[in-house]
């Protein structure tokens, strides 16, 4: 049994601004659950985390004898384990249609920012961040329809698109013209949520909707 196994609280391995991440940190945060973080610095692989995890994948979850190294895993597992507030519908069919949402958000706009992260100078990451940018900003309507992303309660599916939207503001992304007011809003009401405050460890950013629509 490892050292991380022992603890009586789940432990997360955690890179702080990696995207997947950030995802399982809002989970654990709307859940209100008592845990263990271990930060591992960027290109780096601590041996706390290889002991649990010999491929030094992040985020690494351990619950004690549990380990979890697939952060859609983790956030399935932990709306499980931890039942309240729920973040997936109780309904098998609106259940279905949320993971449906999340696996083409992984699929169309992660493999688009994960190719940006490899390195945003690159010409091919500069096209893959704009072609992300329009399709954000194509699904105005929709982000206009509900309070959160086809919903009126705050889900997964969040967990899924405020990380990515965090980091395309941080890559300087600026939202604009059809479709942004809405995008903007949603991003507002995200990222002041007190889960996501905690998330990034710091407060939300300021005027978002003091650039021109």
């Amino acid at each position: 049994m490892t050292s991380a196994s022992k603890r009586s609280v789940p432990t997360l391995f955690s890179e702080k601004t990696d995207i997947y991440s950030h995802q399982v940190r809002i989970v654990l945060a709307e859940k209100g659950v008592a845990y263990e973080i271990e930060n591992i610095a960027p290109n780096t692989i601590s041996e706390d985390l290889m002991e649990v995890n010999p491929r030094g994948t992040i985020p690494t979850l351990v619950d004690r004898d549990l380990v979890l190294s697939n952060a859609r895993i983790i956030m399935e597992y932990l709306d499980e384990r931890f039942p309240h507030p729920p973040l997936m519908p109780v309904y098998p069919v609106l259940r279905a249609q949320c993971r449906l949402n999340m696996h083409r958000i992984q699929n169309d706009w992660y493999s688009l920012i994960d190719l940006v992260d490899r390195d945003p100078t690159t010409e091919e990451a500069k096209k893959a961040l704009k072609q992300l940018k329009e399709e954000v900003l194509s699904l105005g309507p929709v982000f206009a329809e509900t309070t959160y992303f086809l919903s009126e309660e705050f889900s997964l599916v969040d967990c899924y698109i405020a990380p990515l939207l965090w980091r395309m503001h941080n890559l300087g992304v600026e939202f604009t013209g059809a479709g942004s007011k809405a995008v903007k809003a949603y991003m507002i009401r995200v990222f002041k949520r007190d889960s996501f405050v905690q998330s990034v460890g710091g407060s939300a950013p300021k005027n978002l909707m003091d650039d021109k629509d």
